[in-house]
């Protein structure tokens, strides 16, 4: 008999009621160490107090009025952006898959009012995630992905990743993109070197076709700057952007430069929630916090630490770890034995992880974890693999 919850999931025997900072609490009471943020969303942790004041504030003003009329919040968090990024300008949506979706109409579009209606393929490559829905799959193309949902949406043309040699070739008269995540979160916390992107940056402007990069998951300080890219010094023209925006609200946006963004016109895109005053009043707090230079500085301390340690429990348990790799609060360890298992015992440790492929744990805590808290946490980890490695 199915359940009343859809069953898509193989759901832990946890049942989390409240959070505070990096904590999460169990409907026993029990206090567990969050290093999986929500995948990469709780930015700020758990019950935030300038979050929870934006949203509270925001909720006894005005909760929706549709984009059919300005909204303050949505304007507000739009400039910020713009101010901080590459971008002109921000279309909001509710999450990573919906801007997915957007980024690739936009990179369609482009070309059809260029007068190039052919140009309508883009370059992905194994490993990615860019989300759920029918382009989003289609864009993966992971038969993990995809098996029983066809027929997938035509016009991505799929590499393997880190093949260099296969990309130029693949650049044809109907190109009209590439897709690409800086750092491969799904895919097993794997970060595209600096000099690879100088490289797709490179080509795609000696091609003439765009670049988007798909940050829901490494972007918004999680990588130790504001967006991942820009570690390498360059832009693209379109980026997806969700999970951390919003700091636990589902909020998720495209940004897009002026001439990439030109063939976006009324009429042609549209979201019913997208950039509603609530998620936007929180999205606003957030980057307010986040987007700050000693703030990201603090990001980078925690994430050497964090790695060091990490580096060293890797050496003490061989038997079940071989590396650490990722970059900034977005690390993984690749494992010897089932990443599943690490994942399950560290529930004996109270500790939260994220298992991911290659056989990896994903580790992406709030950014504002404390050092005691990462201490805290190598230490469950360590409790973790000496179990499993007993």
């Amino acid at each position: 008999m199915i359940t009343s919850v859809l069953p898509t999931y193989n759901r832990a025997p946890l049942t989390f009621v409240k959070g505070e900072g990096a904590w999460l609490i169990e409907a026993d009471g029990r206090r567990f160490l969050d290093l999986g943020a929500g995948i990469a969303v709780n930015a700020l942790g758990h019950a935030h107090p300038a979050l929870t004041q934006a949203l509270t504030d925001q909720a006894g003003a005005l909760w929706h009025t549709s984009n059919l009329y300005h909204i303050p919040q949505q304007q507000a968090l739009a400039d910020k952006l713009v101010q901080a990024t590459f971008a002109d300008t921000v279309f909001f949506t509710n999450s990573g898959t919906e801007a997915c979706e957007l980024a690739v109409k936009m990179a369609r579009k482009y070309w059809y009012d260029k007068g190039q209606p052919d140009k309508v393929d883009i370059i992905t490559f194994s490993g990615s995630f860019h989300g759920r829905s029918s382009a989003g799959i289609a864009a993966a193309g992971s038969e993990k992905m995809t098996k029983g949902f066809g027929p997938l949406l035509p016009g991505f043309v799929h590499l393997p990743f880190a093949d260099h040699d296969a990309l130029e070739p693949a650049i044809t008269d109907t190109t009209a993109a590439i897709l690409m995540e800086p750092v491969q979160g799904e895919g097993g916390i794997i970060p595209v070197p600096d000099q690879c992107l100088k490289g797709l940056r490179d080509l795609c402007d000696q091609k003439g076709i765009l670049l988007i990069l798909d940050e829901v998951q490494c972007g918004v300080g999680r990588t130790g700057k504001l967006f991942a890219h820009e570690w390498a010094g360059i832009a693209p023209e379109i980026m997806m952007v969700a999970k951390g925006i919003g700091g636990g609200f589902p909020l998720g946006c495209v940004l897009a430069t002026e001439d990439a963004a030109s063939g976006m016109t009324a009429g042609t895109h549209g979201s019913t929630y997208g950039g509603n005053p609530l998620g936007c009043a929180v999205g606003c707090a957030v980057l307010d916090i986040v987007s700050d230079v000693d703030f990201l500085a603090d990001v980078n301390r925690k994430a050497g630490l964090l790695r060091q340690k990490l580096e060293g429990l890797v050496a003490s348990h061989p038997d079940v770890f071989e590396t650490v790799r990722g970059a900034g609060l977005m690390l993984g360890i690749k494992c010897k034995v089932a990443c599943g298992d690490v994942v399950s015992g560290g529930y004996a440790q109270q500790v939260i992880t994220v298992p991911a492929a290659d056989n990896t744990v994903r580790l992406l805590p709030p950014l504002n974890i404390t050092d005691d808290e990462i201490a805290t946490a190598v230490d469950r980890l360590d409790a973790t693999a000496t179990a499993l490695g007993a």
